[in-house]
Parts: structure tokens; C-alpha cells; sequence
């Protein structure tokens, strides 16, 4: 047996807003017991099932590995904990290391002194037993290691992750103030894309910027693993990886991709050096051939028959545009859902709600996320075919 068939506590970590859609997602992953916490989902399981999860997760950023929890009233006591760990079993005396650390309500102001002190901690630790220690610092090429400290209560736990699990590494040109993979990925779940994908659905993104949408959506409609493009975790660097292992994830994956899409995937933007971008990121991330792309108003973006989402991102005010400018484009996404989505599902994701109010049309349902700080809805509309359209508010 090696550290990757330990069990233990996994928490993998999302933003406000998206706990319930990552639940959702590791229960269809084979943890039907995920336990919604501050800070993400918690489960238990291997360090080999943080290698699938690093690999299959859309709406997580990081997928932490508990180490060991203990109670620490101030600086010197979290040295102590963290030096009596066996990092020996995890990271190589010659090896490189980063530590992370988020504090709330202790006795240490500063993260980066508690991350400072856990590093002191580690390298004491090696230095003690084999002579030497490991490099230490910022990157993300050697093993992670992440300390959750609050109040006196801390936890250490083995980064599996290092870059954030939204850096999918498709988004090479990412044009003005894209949306977050993971922002993007819980949006399309909560439309329930997936479903409706498999059913012949469409699904329409005008207003596309980089594409974020749209190439989520693809994804999920050929079931293509969001972590396939990433040459690098941080779990790659702990002792006892195994690189067969981790291949043969990657062959399972890429085998449970589906050759096609039944309905259509659209992207359209007024900007063609958006589309441009957009197209461009379409193709690092594989799926370049299943979305249709086109410079035009969204006004006249190609509606398909059939049942399908309308899914707009936007500009709410806050990073561009003029306020006034911006009502005139709601009110145009109104008599466009109207005019031209008639039998579909409307989507608008914005965190200005005088702006949203701008659209005209009664909402089924309002669901709240975050986008970094700003407080954000995702407004769903039932666009009723014929006589149905109205309903204002």
C-alpha cells in the first residue's frame, strides 16, 4: 500500500453560490455523501480519488487531502502540530514545496505569517532528519500543502490541485471580463443543460465574449473531462504517484467522450475579435467542431427549432459600460426573448438588479451566485410560443 490508498477527509472547495451544484456533481462521481461545508463539499476517499476528481470536477477550484487536525492558540503551537506531521511520506528531500494558508479569527493577523510558520515547520522537520530541506516558494510545480486556520482550530491538508481548477487551460485569449469557468459550468448545470443535451436540445450563447459558455456547454454535451488539457497537479509532485495510474484516468476519460451532439451549440458576439477568441479557445478545448459560430447583434443570432436554452452573460455596470446604454440592451434582450425565443428557456446572468428589471418579463426562477465579490442572479425565463410571450411584470 502507498499514501494514495489512504483514506481521509477530501474537501474540494468552491466560490459562494455553487455548494449545492458541486454536491450534485461528486454524488454523480460516486460520493453520494458529499457534506456541504463554508467552504466547499467534504467527502472522504483516496488520494487516488483526488487524482479523478482534480480530473472530472466542473464546479470545484481545489481538492484538498486532510492531513491532520488539531488545535493550535497560537503561532508556536501550529509549528509544533505541523512540525510532528511525516512530511518525509509526502514531498522528497530534495523536492520543492508551497504552503497556502487562510485564516479567520486567531490569534496571527496574517495568513502569510501562519503559511511561513507551517513552512518553517517542514523544513525544521527535514533538516532534522536527512540534513536538508526541500525549496520553498510560490510555484505550483512541486507539492502544495494548504492550512485552514480558525479561531484554534486548524487543519493541514495536501493541495491535490495547485492552479485552481477553473484554469481549465483552453482560455488563452480570454477578450474583456470573462466569466469564470466554474461560474460558467454551475449556470449551465442549473439550466440543466446536461439533460437536455442528451434529449436533442440546443443551446444558444449570444453575447458570447471568449466563449466560456458555450465551450462549458460542449463539454458537458460530448462529456468531456474539464481537467484533460492540464499537464499539471500538484498531486503529481507527492510521493508514490503513480504516472500509469493517472494515464489510465486519462484513457477512461477520453473514452467516455461522445463522438457527437444530437441539437445545436451557437455563439455569436457584435465583436469579431471576440468570436475570434472564442473560436480559438473552441479548439484548445476540443470541442471547436460541435459550436457554430458567428459575428452578428445578438438579434440575429440563428434560433433553431426545437427545445433549447438562450443563455446571455451581460454587461452589468460594475467593469464596463454606461449604465444607460446598458438599460437599452436589456430591453432588447426582452423583445428578443420574445420575438425570437419563443418555445425556449431564457437565461441572463447579471449583478445589476435595476438592469435585469429593464427586461420586461415575469421570472420563473432567480438563483443566486457570486462573481468574485459581486453578488450575482442567474435569471431563468419561460418563453412561452404563440399567445403565451407576455407577462409582464
Amino acid at each position: 500500500m502507498t499514501i494514495f490508498s489512504d483514506t481521509a477527509p477530501i474537501l474540494v472547495t468552491c466560490p459562494r453560490g455553487l455548494p449545492e451544484y458541486l454536491q450534485a456533481e461528486l454524488a454523480a462521481l460516486g460520493f453520494p455523501d458529499g457534506e456541504i461545508l463554508d467552504a466547499g463539499v467534504q467527502v472522504r476517499g483516496t488520494l487516488a480519488d483526488c487524482m479523478r476528481l482534480n480530473l472530472m470536477v466542473r464546479t470545484g477550484h481545489r481538492v484538498l487531502f486532510e492531513l491532520k487536525r488539531f488545535r493550535a492558540f497560537d503561532a508556536d503551537e501550529l509549528y509544533r502540530e505541523a512540525a510532528a506531521v511525516p512530511w518525509e511520506n509526502y514531498l522528497a528531500p530534495d523536492g520543492y514545496f508551497r504552503v497556502d494558508a487562510a485564516i479567520r479569527d486567531t490569534t496571527v493577523n496574517d495568513s502569510r505569517f501562519a503559511g511561513l510558520r507551517v513552512k518553517d515547520a517542514v523544513a525544521d522537520r527535514f533538516v532534522e532528519r536527512f540534513g536538508k530541506r526541500p525549496d520553498s516558494g510560490p510555484e505550483t510545480h512541486g507539492t502544495c500543502l494548504f492550512l485552514y486556520w480558525k479561531e484554534n482550530r486548524a487543519t493541514l491538508y495536501l493541495d491535490t490541485t495547485g492552479d485552481p481548477l477553473p484554469r481549465r487551460g483552453y482560455r488563452k485569449r480570454p477578450h474583456k471580463a470573462p466569466m469564470q469557468e466554474t461560474l460558467a459550468a454551475a449556470c449551465i448545470l442549473a439550466a440543466g443543460w446536461p439533460e437536455l443535451a442528451a434529449q436533442g436540445g440546443h443551446f444558444v450563447a449570444p453575447m458570447c465574449g471568449a466563449g466560456t459558455l458555450a465551450i462549458e456547454a460542449a463539454l458537458m454535451a460530448v462529456n468531456g473531462a474539464p481537467g484533460l488539457l492540464r499537464d499539471n497537479f500538484a498531486f503529481m509532485h507527492v510521493n508514490g504517484f503513480d504516472p500509469d495510474a493517472w494515464d489510465a484516468l486519462i484513457t477512461k476519460a477520453e473514452d467516455a467522450e461522445t463522438p457527437e451532439i444530437k441539437g445545436r451549440i451557437i455563439a455569436t458576439d457584435h465583436d469579431p475579435e471576440a468570436v475570434e477568441a472564442a473560436r480559438d479557445n473552441a479548439r484548445l478545448a476540443g470541442v471547436g467542431d460541435f459550436i457554430e459560430f458567428a459575428v452578428c447583434d445578438f438579434r440575429e443570432t440563428d434560433i433553431p427549432e426545437g427545445p433549447g436554452i438562450v443563455m446571455l452573460n451581460p454587461e452589468y455596470g460594475h467593469r464596463l459600460g454606461d449604465i444607460r446604454e446598458l438599460e437599452t440592451v436589456y430591453r432588447g434582450i426582452g423583445d428578443f426573448f420574445k420575438k425570437q425565443c419563443g418555445g425556449k428557456t431564457g437565461y441572463i446572468f447579471t449583478g445589476n438588479s435595476q438592469l435585469a428589471k429593464q427586461v420586461g418579463l415575469r421570472t420563473k426562477s432567480r438563483r443566486i451566485f457570486w462573481n468574485a465579490k459581486i453578488e450575482c442572479r442567474l435569471l431563468e425565463y419561460e418563453l412561452y410560443a404563440g399567445t403565451r410571450k407576455k407577462g409582464r411584470e
